[in-house]
């Protein structure tokens, strides 16, 4: 009888005196979980009811979001302006596809330009190309074109646009999905990290003489980002699972289709870190402190990478299929991309957020 009531007791005690915190909300179910919640704010809401948000670009006090739909969302004070986008050639229908990767130029506040990548079909075919787009009266149309006919399939069209600390526009283009063997051929723009001048010129210390191409043998890049060195990272797309982040040098060869995960092979890279059986699905990428932060749609969070530690944990979870970072200052902006097909929108899905980082006070210490 002692026994019964002391083991009621221990399980009372259990139940009420350790599962709970002293506001009543449930604690992590983890360590790693316990550290992370307390290191991360809520996440604040700043716009929602998105419509397939693919791109997050900031000038000022003003968020510019494209939508694979092909619209342009401009968010300021709150209020939500949804800008048409005016192309030169219909959007392709394919998975995956249609208006993706944006930038706005450095003299956008002058003139209005930006930078943008999208998928097209026509009577030639199905490609990607990227184009400058101009902003009047709340409409964006396009006005030139700075690079054409980029391989792109049923899936696997790449799609994100950067500018690099050295003033040249980078973009990532997927292999196409039917032709893996795009990615090592160097003729081929597919399978590509690309950089352009603004004008859409090759630049001239470019690696391969009079070619767009950067860097090659990658499947499927969605993100890039530069640490404070100008040291540039890629995210990409693994083959069920092995998703990889990349240290990027020009003119090296990252094994696609050849190599997968940490399978090495002569005169190709191996990647910084992959995922292994897991599946992260990552995407658009950014630099803070040392670590990279990642969106990752099969993963449903934006995961932190430390690159010194080379080590990776969910950052934010819960929210969905994540699309796009943004960092500025000590502030993560992302974007969740629920409304793509794949996802399970929650109510006025999809939406941008924002959470503060860490801020290191100088003595390596965390506040």
């Amino acid at each position: 009888m002692k026994k019964s009531l002391f083991l009621l007791l221990l399980f009372v005690f259990m139940l009420f005196g350790c599962s709970n915190t002293e506001d009543g909300t449930e604690k992590p179910a983890d360590p790693q979980e316990a550290e992370t919640a307390g290191k991360v704010t809520e996440p604040q809401i700043i716009a929602d009811q998105l419509d397939i948000p693919w791109s997050i670009t900031k000038s000022q006090d003003t968020f510019y979001i494209s939508e694979r739909t092909g619209s342009i969302v401009q968010i300021k004070n709150g209020e939500k302006t949804v800008q048409p986008v005016q192309l030169a050639k219909p959007l392709a229908t394919a998975s995956e596809a249609g208006l993706l990767g944006f930038v706005l130029a450095p003299d956008f506040e002058e003139t209005g330009r930006a930078f943008a990548y999208y998928t097209y079909e026509d009577e030639s075919g199905q490609f990607n190309r990227i184009i400058e787009l101009v902003l009047t009266d709340d409409q964006w149309s396009e006005q030139k074109v700075l690079l054409d006919q980029i391989p792109s399939g049923q899936y696997h069209h790449g799609g994100r646009l950067k500018i690099g600390p050295d003033g040249k526009l980078y973009a990532t283009a997927g292999d196409a999905a039917t032709e893996p063997e795009i990615a090592q051929d160097p003729e081929s723009l597919g399978g590509k990290i690309l950089r352009l001048n603004l004008d859409g010129s090759v630049p001239s210390d470019n690696p391969f003489s009079g070619s767009y191409v950067y860097s090659y043998g990658h499947r499927n890049p969605q993100g890039l980002a530069w640490n404070e060195t100008g040291t540039l990272y890629a995210s990409e797309h693994g083959p069920s699972a092995h998703d990889e982040i990349n240290r990027i040098e020009a003119g090296l060869n990252y094994g696609w289709p050849e190599i997968v995960g940490d399978e090495t092979a002569p005169e190709m890279e191996s990647p910084l870190v992959q995922s292994g059986n897991d599946t992260w699905a990552p995407s658009g990428m950014a630099f803070h402190n040392g670590k990279l932060y990642v969106a990752t749609l099969r993963g449903n969070a934006v995961r932190q990478f430390d690159l010194e530690q080379k080590t990776t944990s969910e950052f934010i979870s819960g929210l969905g299929r994540i699309r796009d970072v943004l960092i500025e200052g000590n502030t993560l902006y992302f974007v969740s991309n629920n409304t793509d097909g794949r996802g399970n929108p929650a109510e006025n899905d999809d939406k941008l957020y924002r959470v503060e980082l860490e801020i290191e006070t100088g003595q390596g210490q965390k506040s």
